[in-house]
């Protein structure tokens, strides 16, 4: 059994989440645990064959899932290769869902964020059929629907358009939601993300922290869980990924 450092102060939400401009978290689940779909408590030398690797880089270390940006800066094409692209340290895990409860526990030692994204690979209308996520930042936590959102090939393509700035505001309206947070350095927090329908809901500690209602989170087939995190260091343990339906 691995002891983990007590907590000595409670994971705070700040009341300013409840503001008139932040949807209302809803107090108790919406989302009903069924079956247990997969768990690892990450007790082997490397990560088990399940996960595969998205963006490295993900280690085991100390029976804990570490991952380190390393691709922090953009490499611009040379010599006859791509453009790399500055992006955040991602492993993945093909378990197909609809509506799913995804635990685990995750502590930030020099991450700038850490987060829980579904896609679906086979989905052609956004980039690499990104779907929704959850991002936690010692200072926030966002959800936003990719899906109709960011990601959407047009939406994306309207990006580099100044001429359509007012049109793409528009269209991202209510895509994206933002919770203040006080989280720590160096503290294990357990993170739920709840997803039913269209409705994704987040809590730490047990305590609501965010919640978004958007068409792109109801995609019928999350085939992808994946794992992000920015900066370094960001750790993951003991997860696990449940069917759900809604909460009754």
């Amino acid at each position: 059994m691995k002891l983990r450092p007590i907590l000595a102060l409670p994971f705070l939400i700040s009341t300013a989440a409840l503001a008139a401009d932040l949807p209302k978290i809803p107090s108790k689940s919406i989302a009903a645990k069924k079956e247990l779909l997969f768990s690892d408590d990450f007790q082997g030398s490397e990560p088990a064959k399940v996960w595969h690797k998205v963006v490295p880089t993900f280690t085991v270390e100390e029976g804990t899932l570490k991952g380190t940006q390393t691709r922090d800066v953009t490499i611009p094409a040379a010599n006859g290769k791509p453009e790399q692209k500055a992006h955040a340290a991602v492993h993945g895990l093909e378990i197909p869902t609809k509506d799913s409860v995804v635990e685990c526990k995750i502590r930030f030692e020099g991450a700038s964020m850490i987060d829980v994204e579904f896609d679906d690979r086979k989905f052609t209308g956004s980039h690499y059929g990104h779907l929704c996520r959850a991002q936690v930042r010692l200072n926030g936590i966002t959800i936003i629907d990719e899906r109709d959102g960011g990601m959407r090939n047009d939406i994306r393509d309207m990006k580099s358009d100044p001429t359509k700035k007012e049109e793409l505001a528009k269209l991202l309206k209510g895509r994206q939601v933002t919770y203040p947070a006080k989280l720590e350095t160096g503290k294990w927090y357990t993170l739920v993300v709840e997803t039913v329908g269209d409705e994704m809901r987040v809590t730490i500690e047990g305590k609501p922290a965010a919640y978004l209602k958007s068409s792109g989170i109801a995609h019928e087939t999350k085939s992808k869980i994946e794992l992000g995190v920015a900066g370094k260091n960001g750790f993951f343990d003991d997860i696990s990924v449940w069917n759900a339906a809604p909460a009754k």
